[in-house]
């Protein structure tokens, strides 16, 4: 059987007697008592498994094993040497051997297959490269300029084609596997396409296949080109207003092989446009721009330069993602996601943009809270010192807050029908803005601690509606909207 051995230097060794009766030695370096103890237990059963099958412990063990102990092992004849495997040929094979993938994932694996054969080399064996290796070569893709998102997917598509090698039983372990790989939100690269650039756009493209390519990309949220070039006229039902939208991208999950979406009102005179200009019996909507080898990011980016603008990044997932935006400004969120095709978490992460309008809207528009009414004492609620209701019943303001026209704003006639009051903590003090026609803009309205109303706004003329404010309204003009008994409306003092 098989004998421990430490030299002077504490390297340990393990001699066994071969069949030919020479002694031979494996060389473990410097290890501990333990580790040496437990591979001179498995070099025994090796030895016992020349005349036997090895046990699966040590199967398993041998599998594992690292590149360097694998060998000297396979010198001394105990196991059978592993198959060179050199970097490039695995990776044509795998690639090639994965038909259940689509077109456009291939081409995602060839990109990460060209970086690492560049960075590696196509002969170099998948052995020897080590988790170090894989470290300097993410690194790499950063000091190519990519972007840290590209850069994780490359990482993502690594682990991958290692992971394989593992099963496969090429490799002990995936080098790559401890990378920060995945898919990553950029939001630098987040547009916000307004409706009057996308209006621009539309009207200078060449001919109504593409303003159709274009409006259902940024007004119905298909995803371009997998879902554009799959909708059939036979998936558009005029009379309910739906379309059928088919979907390759998620058709691999139970149930989501296809979605409904309304017919929104932006869509119909585009589809009308091309229904008119279509050959009889013809099956899709769009019949050009169908071939693989069509580029159609490029040929947007020239009608976007020929509209006046400046083409922006992810040209078609921008025009998703804005109208996922405005959409969930009017639609509870899981409507919208179940229209557009994805989750919550997802929209949140990558589709769904803050504008510059959202933060000029909320500097310049003081926020809308709920009037109090005589009869509504025991249900006030507190406001804290942000200003933000405490403990605030939402499924009772929202009839109070929405107009009448719903989540629509409001005309300048109907709001001018509109009061606000807000309470600013600081001061403790209510503010009526009040509505009269003649005034732009309208002046705020102030209650004092006597309850006198002032004009707050003093670079104004003076409030023309001087007249008594009863509960009923103002006297002279109805948009001064009261929310306390009768007081007097006077003019601002300097």
């Amino acid at each position: 059987m098989a004998s421990l051995s430490t030299d002077k230097c504490g390297r340990r060794r393990i001699l066994f007697m071969d069949r030919d009766g020479k002694r031979r030695t494996i060389r473990l370096g410097k290890l501990s008592a333990r580790q040496t103890e437990s591979v001179k237990q498995h070099v025994e059963a090796l030895l016992a498994a020349r005349y036997t099958t090895p046990d699966p412990e040590t199967t398993a063990w041998v599998n594992g094993l690292p590149g360097t102990l694998h060998k000297r092992l396979a010198a001394v004849n105990l196991i059978q040497p592993r198959t060179s495997t050199a970097l490039g040929a695995f990776l044509d094979t795998y690639i090639a051997g994965r038909t259940d993938i689509k077109p456009g994932t291939v081409l995602v694996l060839r990109q990460a297959q060209t970086n690492m054969v560049s960075y590696f080399g196509a002969d170099k064996p998948l052995q020897e490269i080590t988790e170090d290796d894989a470290k300097n070569w993410r690194q790499s893709l950063a000091g190519q300029g990519l972007a840290e998102a590209t850069i994780a997917k490359r990482s993502e598509k690594a682990k991958t084609f290692f992971n394989a090698a593992v099963k496969r039983k090429l490799i002990p372990a995936n080098p790559f596997a401890g990378l920060d790989s995945g898919s990553k939100a950029n939001k630098s690269r987040q547009r916000f396409i307004s409706r009057e650039d996308a209006q621009r756009v539309a009207d200078a493209c060449p001919d109504a296949e593409w303003r159709l390519l274009f409006v259902l990309a940024r007004f119905g949220g298909l995803r371009c080109p997998s879902e554009i070039l799959s909708l059939r006229w036979s998936d558009i039902d005029w009379d309910k207003g739906r379309i059928l939208v088919h979907s390759p991208k998620t058709e691999r999950y139970t149930d989501r092989e296809s979605r409904l979406i309304p017919l929104f009102v932006e869509l119909r005179p585009y589809l009308m446009e091309v229904f008119e200009l279509a050959e009889p019996g013809a099956v899709y909507c769009i019949t050009r721009y169908r071939q693989a080898n069509c580029n159609l990011r490029t040929q947007l980016h020239r009608i976007i330069r020929k509209a006046g603008l400046k083409p922006w990044p992810r040209t078609f997932q921008n025009l998703r993602s804005s109208r996922q935006t405005e959409l969930c400004e009017r639609f509870p969120e899981y409507l919208v996601c179940v229209w557009l095709g994805n989750s919550k978490a997802i929209a949140r992460e990558y589709y769904l943009q803050i504008r510059d309008s959202d933060f000029e809207g909320a500097a310049q528009n003081p926020t809308r809270i709920v009037p109090e009414t005589a009869s509504s004492g025991d249900n006030r609620q507190a406001v804290n010192r942000t200003g933000a209701i405490e403990n605030a019943d939402l499924s009772r303001q929202v009839p109070s807050i929405i107009a009448g026209g719903g989540f629509e704003p409001p005309t300048s006639g109907l709001w001018a029908r509109r009061a606000t009051r807000l309470l600013y903590p600081a001061a403790n003090s209510l503010i009526l803005r009040c509505v009269h026609q003649s005034v732009r803009p309208s002046p705020l309205i102030s209650i004092s601690d006597n309850h006198l109303y002032t004009c707050a706004t003093k670079s104004l003329s003076p409030c023309p509606c001087e007249q008594a404010i009863t509960s009923d309204g103002c006297e002279s003009s109805p948009q001064c909207l009261p929310s306390a008994p009768s007081y007097t409306c006077k003019k601002a003092t300097a």
